[in-house]
């Protein structure tokens, strides 16, 4: 950023845009639980730089005498990132903001997603997006200003979401930060097309906006969006409202409904009832301590216990030493230790020493100059990843004690193992997956308006029996540019597949059909015509649809699982993956980029991250691993409804009318050998679970995924 545009703080920008004195911040405070003192020594010093205990800072204040929730991020916290804690702390907030029926302002500046918290920390980015979708369903306005730089997971959610978006002037704004894209493909991305003002120019954004002028705008926009007459009285100069639960609007506001909102939530004053997934929070009621001007008990700026996001036992170190100190301008931000089980270091030194470090998903610094690196395990099989609950399979970092993350040669194949087999270019696609388990396919054409993307599939078929709509990513596109060895090469899934998938969404509700959905995606289309086509901002919509689809859900992770093309997919009922699938914010080698500067680690930060079926399943993302193998799959025992019987036959190995199918015969425990097999009975487990979900009562189903997605990263 350049000197005529200094960096603002989460807290600056806050004091900015809201009524002098009105702002009052809702944040509890957050515990360290990583047991390694280097980490959290780390952590307490991002703490001290920035008076915060977290990347994210949410409450409330007062626009022109209007309350309104307001959550922003601070980059000067590791870069700004979302994990678990901030990630819960940010879902807490919008749930309040929803229940006390205000409008709600977001500042997003972030790097994305936590690298060192692995895909538990990318599935944050779900639980957001799904509690935006229902702030905005309950018809309360949702404001977006986005800051520099706003990247990765962060924009592709709830940065992408706002009924009115604008962005800081030359902003970086992008999918993907600039040093990944360098890093796997070797060359710079194209200048200009990731910022703020080519943006707006094609329509990505309502408005380039200093923060000054932020408040005058948004006074503006929530005169119109809450349509009351009070709220414009007051902005000619009448009495604001007064009172806690105040709510300008005459009658219709007093009723706690906008305009053709469905009265979903509590009205204002009243405490939010506790539903499935979220109990009563002592967060919901206002601090009795605050001042009123964003100090808490401990400090400007509620300087608590600052949150942690690595697995116990580790011994590595992070720094944010660079020449010219430790301070935003002069040195990068370290990102922080991760589990190992030998010392490892970390660096935030940027480019020339003067840029804010990070590890999100984008790897963007100042500017996209700097990155943080994390430090890791240097020979063991350490595990970053967030993990289920107290003395469980997996620790959540920064909310549960204790637990590990299982690790290469248990509970499965190593990461290294799975991503080489997702990538190899005979492995089974979705076409083969509806060749040998589907009848009745109908494949669709594109979005129905001029568009069409050869990387998304969408067809209605008889999956094991079930009638469905069928929508996934076509690897088989680009099949023979897949390399084991290296980042995936499968067809990559840009705006339009990702409008395609939108329309499969709409015709499964419209009909009633189960939605069958099917990962596999070496990632999302990574140039000039995505980022101005609205990559980002599809990717976060798809989230929205999924999360609120009324149809039954059932997403299959097959293979590759790269960063939001494969997210946009994922939020189901029921989540199935084949036992050499795997998910990742995004490909290893962009995640060995961000924290080493190089792809050649990209495996070793796979295992860490937990990306592998058996980790998410530890999770609770995934409910169930379908064996490729027929020896594992039959050593399951009775009663596991993967239907043995579909093994197929000796003399038919194989169906030697698709030979590329085969297989390698010096590998006779490869689940390619006997694709057909495998594919067999997967259709028929495929059927059981979309017939099952078809059998269940929607307001029951509907209940338990929003349950579903909200304990993402919680414990038990």
């Amino acid at each position: 950023m350049s000197a005529a545009h200094p960096r603002t703080s989460a807290l600056q920008l806050i004091e900015a845009v809201v009524d002098p004195g009105s702002w009052r911040r809702w944040d509890e405070p957050v515990a360290i639980t990583t047991e390694d003192p280097d980490y959290r020594a780390d952590l307490e010093r991002a703490r001290e730089r920035t008076g915060l205990d977290e990347s994210v800072v949410t409450g409330e204040g007062r626009i022109e005498g209007r309350r309104v929730a307001v959550v922003a991020c601070e980059f000067r916290f590791l870069a700004g990132s979302i994990g678990v804690a901030s990630g819960e702390r940010l879902v807490r907030a919008v749930e309040r903001a929803t229940a006390e029926r205000l409008p709600l302002l977001a500042a997003p500046a972030s790097g994305g997603t936590r690298m060192q918290e692995g895909t538990v920390a990318f599935l944050q980015m779900v639980k957001v997006a799904a509690a935006i979708t229902d702030h905005k369903a309950a018809g309360l306005p949702y404001l977006v200003h986005l800051r520099h730089p706003t990247t990765g997971g962060v924009l592709a959610s709830w940065g992408s979401l706002g009924h009115v978006t604008a962005a800081e002037p030359g902003a970086l704004i992008g999918f993907m930060g600039p040093r990944v894209h360098e890093a796997l493909y070797g060359e710079e991305f194209p200048a200009g097309v990731q910022v703020a003002e080519n943006l707006m120019a094609h329509g990505l954004v309502d408005a380039v906006l200093p923060a000054e002028r932020l408040s005058e705008v948004a006074a503006r926009v929530l005169r119109v969006l809450c349509g009351d007459a009070a709220a414009a009285a007051v902005s000619r100069g009448a009495a604001p409202e007064t009172g806690p639960g105040a709510t300008p609007g005459g009658d219709r506001a007093a009723a706690g409904r906008a305009p053709g909102a469905r009265p979903t939530t509590p009205a204002v004053g009243r405490e939010p009832e506790a539903g499935p997934g979220r109990p009563p929070e002592a967060g919901d009621r206002p601090d009795p301590t605050s001042t009123g001007r964003g100090e808490s008990p401990k400090g400007r700026g509620g300087a608590g216990v600052a949150a942690a996001a690595a697995d116990r036992g580790g011994a590595g170190t992070a720094s944010g030493v660079a020449d010219g100190g430790a301070a935003d301008g002069g040195a990068g931000v370290a990102a922080g230790a991760v589990d190992g089980g030998s010392a490892g270091t970390a660096s935030g030194v940027a480019d020339g020493g003067a840029a804010d470090g990070g590890a999100g998903d984008s790897g963007a610094g100042d500017g996209g100059a700097g990155v943080a690196a994390a430090a890791a395990d240097r020979g063991g099989a350490g595990a970053a990843s967030v993990g289920a609950g107290a003395g469980g399979a997996g620790a959540v970092s920064g909310v549960a004690d204790g637990g590990t993350v299982p690790r290469s040669g248990r509970g499965g194949p190593g990461a290294e193992v799975s991503i080489r087999r997702s990538r190899r270019a005979e492995r089974p696609g979705l076409r083969d997956l509806l060749r040998a388990a589907a009848e009745d396919v109908s494949p669709l054409s594109g979005t129905g308006a001029g568009e069409h993307d050869p990387g998304l599939l969408l067809a209605l078929a008889r999956v094991g029996g079930t009638p469905c709509v069928v929508l996934g990513h076509d690897r088989a596109a680009r099949h023979g540019g897949a390399a084991a060895d290296g980042p995936g090469e499968g067809q990559p899934l840009g705006p339009a597949g990702l409008r395609t998938a939108r329309r499969g969404m709409r015709i499964a509700a419209e009909l009633g059909l189960p939605l069958l959905t099917v990962v596999d995606t070496a990632g999302a289309a990574l140039n000039r015509e995505a980022e101005e086509g609205g990559l980002a901002g599809e990717i976060a919509r798809c989230l929205a649809d999924m999360v609120t689809l009324p149809a039954p859900t059932l997403c299959l992770l097959l293979g590759q699982g790269a960063g939001g093309a494969a997210l946009a997919l994922l939020p189901a009922d029921r989540v199935l993956a084949a036992r050499h699938a795997w998910l990742s914010p995004l490909p290893p080698e962009g995640a060995s980029a961000i924290l080493y500067r190089t792809t050649e680690r990209a495996y070793e930060i796979a295992d860490r991250q937990g990306v592998r079926s058996a980790d998410l399943l530890a999770h609770g993302i995934v409910d169930r691993i379908v064996e490729e193998e027929a020896q594992d799959a039959a050593a399951e025992g009775p009663g596991h409804p993967e239907h043995p019987q579909h093994l197929g036959h000796p003399e038919h190995p194989g169906r030697p009318e698709h030979p590329q199918h085969l297989g390698h015969p010096g590998h006779p425990g490869h689940p390619e050998r006997h694709p057909d097999a495998f594919l067999a009975r997967l259709g028929a487990t495929l059927g059981a679970e979309l017939a099952a979900l078809r059998a269940q009562d929607q307001a029951e189903r509907l209940a338990a995924r929003r349950a579903r997605h909200r304990r993402i990263g919680l414990p038990g």
